[in-house]
């Protein structure tokens, strides 16, 4: 079950959290059912990934990622919005990722602008756990 916390007032804030929402569709369902095109559709072109492992700061440009995406290609990946943090022309988001095969829990932290009337994400940050024994 997802949980969308609604910040901002009237229908402009709901129209605009229904359109951030569609955003992070756009990269949850694009990575899951292998559809770079939403992907692209969802990712700011400049955008970077980002990763500790160790103690080390791991970066990953948007680009790359979805170079790892074959278009038709599922993945077993099963993601949902935790939250949405809306204001004006910024957001952020956090996403779960559940990732049977790999055998982890991945959280992502998104951060997303409104950028000539479309919401792109710009940066994402993440962090995985291992699956409880």
């Amino acid at each position: 079950m997802s949980l969308i916390l609604f910040c901002g007032l009237g229908m402009q804030a709901q129209s605009e959290m229904e359109l951030i929402r569609a955003t992070l569709m756009d990269y949850i369902e694009g990575t899951a059912d292998g559809d770079a095109d939403r992907i692209r559709r969802a990712f700011h072109k400049d955008l970077n990934l980002y990763v500790v492992e160790g103690d080390t700061l791991r970066e990953r440009s948007g680009q790359q990622y979805i170079s790892y995406f074959e278009d038709g290609k599922k993945r077993n990946r099963i993601g949902n919005i935790v939250s949405i943090d809306h204001e004006n022309d910024a957001a952020m988001a956090k996403i779960r990722v559940d990732m049977p095969g790999s055998k982890r829990l991945y959280t992502d932290y998104l951060l997303l602008l409104k950028i000539a009337g479309e919401w792109k994400i710009i940066h994402k940050s993440y962090t995985y756990v291992p699956y409880p024994n």
